[in-house]
């Protein structure tokens, strides 16, 4: 009976010493600081790729006083779920975008169709005085400090019939995702959207449910829709950008010359993410058009016109004042 007692006794111990071990290690009181950073994409995603780049950085600029450990594919749940868990303090860091307008209306400029002329136009945009404004916004009313941004190749439409200006989309039925402002600039530039799960676009598509529907490259090659679809019209309607985002309270408990790394590193690996970025874009686009597909040049103008009283309906006072001032930065 004694020997079972002390065996108790020690198996306890033990325990006990593990849990207070784990609270140092997470909590930040110990030697080491673990950040748990989840994300939507896959291990191939240029955002995975470079938050294992900025994990890395990290652990040497801080001597391995602070440690990132990275969960794609959604295993910590989704975007809206992931910024909650930041806000309890479960998981300290994610990738979102447009999704946090939920708490600040200033992110939906992250992905209004037409809002930008390029990615020339969108990088001065996000590095410049629009950006901080979003930035701040993000800050205090998510509770989230953004640390670098990943752009966004652009998205297009896919059919099986060229698309090159507003008129074509007369009885066009097309995916689009659960982003009320694109349903109705869809419906105002003549098409027929409907908002789908993408796991289920591909068979749609097979089945003529719908006709078509709108991606940026990356994921119109992941998905396989050019054993679907024949053409990409370059519609080029969304530009957007997103966020590489820390909780506040996580990074204010650490000391300033640990956040000085961080901000370091999250500089490094904001280089090193576009260039993967550039290169994968046209990679991308070439293995599209090795697969069949014809890339077909539109008419922007037009589109950009037929969607403009959509997008400037849908937005508050607050968002369009913002978005007025992003169309007047491209002069």
């Amino acid at each position: 009976m004694k020997k079972w007692f002390s065996l108790m006794l020690a198996s306890m111990m033990v325990f006990a010493l593990a849990a207070c071990s784990g609270a140092n290690e997470s909590g930040g009181s110990g030697d080491t600081t673990t950040w748990k950073l989840a994300h939507l994409g896959n291990e191939d995603h240029v955002w995975h790729k470079t938050a294992e780049k900025f994990a890395e950085l990290v652990a040497e600029k801080t001597d391995g006083k602070l440690e990132i450990k990275i969960f794609p594919n959604e295993q910590l749940g989704g975007e809206t779920e992931v910024l909650n868990s930041i806000e309890a303090g479960t998981v300290d860091m994610t990738i979102s975008g447009e999704t946090m307008q939920n708490w600040a209306p200033e992110a939906a400029l992250m992905a209004v169709p037409y809002a930008f002329q390029g990615q020339d136009h969108m990088k001065k945009v996000v590095e410049g005085e629009i950006g901080g404004e979003i930035e701040s916004a993000i800050t205090e009313k998510v509770g989230v400090t953004p640390l670098y941004y990943h752009m966004r190749a652009p998205r297009n439409l896919t059919s099986n019939k060229p698309i090159e200006t507003p008129e074509d989309l007369n009885g066009f039925k097309m995916r689009v995702p659960n982003v009320p402002l694109f349903m109705d600039a869809w419906k105002e530039a003549g098409a027929r959207p409907q908002v789908m799960d993408f796991s289920e676009v591909f068979t749609a598509l097979q089945q003529n449910v719908i006709d078509g529907q709108e991606n940026p490259v990356d994921l119109i090659h992941s998905a396989g829709f050019n054993e679907v679809q024949k053409y990409v019209n370059k519609t080029e309607h969304v530009y957007s950008w997103i966020y590489v985002v820390v909780g506040n309270k996580q990074f204010e408990a650490l000391d300033e010359e640990t956040q000085n790394a961080v901000k370091e590193a999250a500089e490094e690996a904001q280089a090193y993410g576009q260039e993967l970025f550039e290169k994968e874009t046209t990679e991308y686009e070439k293995a599209l058009q090795d697969e069949g597909m014809e890339f077909v040049e539109v008419d922007k103008e037009a589109f950009a016109d037929a969607m403009k009283p959509a997008v400037e309906k849908s937005l508050s006072e607050e968002q369009l004042e913002l978005y007025e001032k992003i169309l007047e930065s491209a002069e």
